[in-house]
């Protein structure tokens, strides 16, 4: 039988691999995560304040414990990627317990500029009886702009 579909006996398998599939795949995955990229990099807005400092000599290559003030007031804790809210009275706990897991940890402080100063102090306090002996304030270098 002779037609277009039928090409005899001779015919050989075809070796090449057929990549337009993974190239889609490819293409989708990069819109995926050119979508979502912005949106891992949340966290408490905090308006620091601007001053010139120079920054701490980290000798200890540990992550950071952050603890962060608001603008409402409100307290977060940051370690590493994960920043959960928590109260005043519940920070010098939770503080405790992550330096039970790591000892020697820095200990941070963001408060927004706005923040009165009374409620970083008092922050600072709560720090001190959690057992922390040194705190370091995060600020930003001032802006050019000023």
């Amino acid at each position: 039988m002779h037609g277009p579909f039928n090409r005899g006996g001779n015919r050989k398998p075809m070796a090449e691999i057929n990549v337009v599939p993974f190239i889609d795949v490819m293409l989708v995955l990069l819109v995926i995560f050119m979508i979502t990229a912005p949106m891992l990099t949340q966290g408490v807005r905090v308006d620091l304040p601007q001053v010139t400092s120079e920054p701490i000599d980290d000798v200890d290559d540990s992550e950071p414990i952050i603890v962060s003030v608001d603008r409402e007031g409100d307290y977060y804790i940051s370690l590493g990627d994960d920043e959960t809210p928590v109260s005043l009275d519940d920070i010098a706990d939770q503080i405790i317990i992550i330096l039970d897991r790591r000892p020697g940890t820095p200990v941070m402080v963001r408060g927004d500029r706005n923040v009165p100063y009374g409620q970083v102090v008092t922050l600072m306090s709560t720090l001190q009886v959690a057992g922390v002996t040194n705190v370091g304030l995060i600020s930003e270098p001032p802006s050019s702009e000023n």
